[in-house]
């Protein structure tokens, strides 16, 4: 079994938020993410459970139409195919452990790249608002 902690993964970008994975199977996928003031995991909707559990820093996790704020020891859980995505406060870092079972296919990954790419945390209600 992989053993890790946050402090020995940290890893930030300026460009985008960094996901440093611990464990991958057919079945499960963990990762630190690290994101520095109002970077953002953009909204998808996979057909994966996801849990988040913010280790520092305050934010919002996406689930559905809600908005979550969340900071230190929160943990959201998001079920397959609904809206989710995860946006650091501008204030100050967070960091978060994301476990997603099944873990996403990269074809379900593709908002995820487009919101990154026009730096939208909602690529869809930025098309709407097109």
């Amino acid at each position: 079994m992989p053993a890790t902690d946050f402090d020995a993964e940290r890893a930030y970008s300026d460009d985008q938020f960094s996901a440093r994975g611990v464990f991958k199977s057919d079945h499960l996928k963990a990762v630190c993410g690290y994101f520095e003031p109002g970077q953002f995991i953009p909204v998808h909707a996979p057909d994966s459970d996801v849990v988040v559990h913010v280790r520092s820093g305050t934010g919002v996790v996406r689930e559905g139409d809600t908005d979550h704020e969340v900071g230190p020891g929160d943990v959201v859980v998001v079920p397959a195919g609904v809206d989710r995505g995860v946006k650091a406060d501008e204030g100050g870092r967070l960091e978060a452990l994301l476990v997603t079972a099944p873990p996403p296919t990269d074809a379900e990954h593709d908002p995820v790249r487009e919101g990154l790419r026009r730096g939208v945390f909602d690529p869809e209600a930025a098309k709407a608002d097109d």
